[in-house]
C-alpha cells in the first residue's frame, strides 16, 4: 500500500464536538527518520493553543541509513 499524501487529524472534545482539523503532511526529520508532521494554532474554549502532531515511522531511520551505505 502506498503511503498517504496527507492524513487528516480531528481534535474533538470528550462529548464529540469538533474542535479543529489538521492536515498532517509527510516529513523527513533532521534525524533521518520519516513520518508525518503538523503544526497549527487554534482557539479552544476562548483560549489560544499551539498544536503539534508528529508521527514517526518506526525503523525509518535505519532504512535511510542503509540506503546511503
Amino acid at each position: 500500500m502506498e503511503p498517504p499524501v496527507f492524513i487528516v487529524a480531528e481534535l474533538k472534545s470528550e462529548n464529540g464536538q469538533l474542535l479543529t482539523v489538521l492536515s498532517v503532511t509527510p516529513k523527513e526529520f533532521r534525524t533521518g527518520s520519516k513520518g508525518f508532521y503538523a503544526n497549527q494554532k487554534a482557539e479552544i474554549g476562548g483560549k489560544r493553543y499551539q498544536i503539534q502532531v508528529q508521527m514517526v515511522e518506526i525503523g525509518s531511520k535505519k532504512l535511510a541509513e542503509n540506503e546511503h551505505a
